[in-house]
């Protein structure tokens, strides 16, 4: 089956004669041919996009939020059938796309604020006769370029706030998992958007490209792994551009010997395995503080015989499969990788019994760990928990200050005390104290820190606002005629 692009309101095939396969990592059957773009169609659908943020700036605020409020009902509305698609394309179970489908909704949510959002400061009689205040204006056209784990909740943390600004949002969703971002597509058409202000690009690297060198994208915004965020973030940038760039992550989960085992282990089993370990702030490393060590390995080893693994769709299943074969087969190196390198294995994923069809690994517990060895390093984005022991507390929060990556961390403890102290003194942009995925709420803003963001500016809440528009200070006066004369001196305001 053909997945098209959308541009101004309408499915539109490709051109370029260049195709992908898309996938049922389930089964590993190809079910369809997303067209992938050339330069000239990313060229034309720039353009409608622009065509269409020339009218939708000057939108009434009003008018965009009775927008978003009707893609807010109708996303809501049929998350079920969303989910489906998501599980189709990415293996995720049926649950876990369902929760996507909500955090995304409370972005949504969060932009139908717009007229809230916007306003601006105002400053009466700045000097004599004189008025000064703040406004924000939209960009024009701007552009998104998401992965395949979320491929609904991401292009929500960009496109909604993009959209109340008053932008054209042009999205290349990864070429992976493609349906969900035209399913997205005919929900804003039927929530009354324009056409053009809502623009879908499938492609791989030479639309990104095309995107990333066109005189007309004001600003682009990126998540996936951090090489790609580095290019993307000194491409854009060399363009003129303003760029947010989220990168790849290695997030810790410090235990200290105080802590509830028992939550600690239930916690961490969930963000390490759920979604296959394909999510950017999924737990991939438990530190732990001196003799909870060994409780910690039994209690979350003891968790995983009871959780299934198989087709996200079937009911009952815990974890799906990954997305490809090919980066099953690159998971399961590391864990030999680990093995030869010293780690002990206390649970292999090769060796757990999953469907011969599809693209399945089991789930991999390594202790004794070191920061040596590539499987603490490396960014594995699978369905691999890695455990280091160190002695104290200070040892532990060095480790994680080291590391290059610095998007999610947490903390499990019962003192309160020594929470605070590592919510201060961790070098880590979103914490979680005894939560494991800190992700936070619609009205905060995402993003880590080092090699985890490219750019200064973090993505969706107020930040997102923000990026998606630009600041304007006006200063005004209205003289009686009467009075006016000429002065050639410097404005005073005093």
């Amino acid at each position: 089956m053909p997945i098209d692009h959308w541009i101004s309101g309408a499915r539109v095939p490709g051109a370029s004669g260049r195709t992908a396969p898309v996938h049922d990592p389930a089964t590993g059957r190809v079910t369809g041919e997303v067209a992938l773009a050339s330069v000239g169609e990313v060229d034309a659908a720039v353009k409608t996009a622009t065509a269409a943020a020339r009218d939708w700036r000057t939108s009434s605020l009003s008018r965009r939020a009775a927008v978003l409020f009707a893609f807010r009902e109708l996303l809501h509305a049929r998350t079920d059938e969303l989910a489906t698609i998501v599980t189709a394309e990415h293996g995720k179970v049926l649950s876990d796309a369902v929760g996507e489908i909500a955090r995304g909704l409370e972005n949504v949510e969060f932009a139908t604020g717009v007229p809230q959002l916007l306003k601006g400061g105002f400053s009466e009689q700045a000097a004599s006769g004189v008025d000064v205040y703040s406004i924000r204006q939209p960009l024009g056209v701007v552009a998104g370029i998401t992965p395949f784990n979320f491929p609904v909740m991401v292009p929500l943390w960009m496109c909604a706030n993009a959209i109340a600004c008053g932008n054209a949002f042009v999205l290349k969703p990864s070429e992976k998992d493609p349906s969900a971002s035209l399913f997205l597509a005919e929900l804003w058409k039927e929530a009354g958007l324009p056409d053009g202000v809502f623009t879908v690009v499938h492609g791989d690297k030479e639309a990104v490209d095309a995107l990333l060198d066109h005189e007309d994208v004001a600003a682009l915004s990126f998540v996936g792994s951090t090489p790609i965020a580095k290019y993307i973030y000194e491409r854009g940038t060399a363009n003129g551009k303003r760029v947010q760039a989220l990168g790849g992550a290695k997030n810790h989960a410090l235990v200290l010997p105080d802590a509830d085992v028992d939550m600690a282990a239930d916690a961490i089993v969930s963000a390490a395995y759920g979604a296959a370990g394909e999510r950017c702030m999924a737990l991939s490393v438990a530190v732990a503080v001196g003799g909870v060590g060994d409780e910690l390995v039994t209690a979350i080893s003891s968790r995983l015989p009871k959780l299934t693994v198989g087709p996200g769709a079937a009911e009952g299943t815990d974890m799906g499969p990954l997305i490809t074969r090919e980066h099953r087969d690159k998971v399961a190196g590391y864990v030999a990788a680990g093995a030869e390198a010293g780690a002990t294995v206390v649970v292999d994923g090769r060796e757990q019994e999953v469907p011969a069809d599809g693209f399945f690994l089991g789930m991999t517990l390594l202790d004794d760990v070191t920061p040596d060895m590539t499987v603490y390093r490396d960014e594995i984005f699978g369905p691999v928990l890695s455990v280091v022991r160190v002695d104290t507390y200070d040892e532990g929060l060095a480790l994680i200050n080291r590391n290059q990556y610095a998007n999610g961390t947490a903390i499990f403890t019962r003192d309160g005390g020594a929470a605070r102290r590592f919510q201060n003194e961790v070098e880590v942009g979103m914490v979680g104290i005894n939560v494991p995925i800190p992700v936070p709420v619609a009205y905060y803003s995402f993003g880590g820190w080092k090699d985890s963001l490219f750019g200064d500016t973090h993505m969706y809440g107020p930040e997102g606002i923000n990026f998606f528009t630009r600041g304007k200070v006006v200063t005004q006066r209205w003289p009686d005629p009467a009075t006016s004369s000429v002065d050639l001196g410097f404005p005073r305001t005093r």
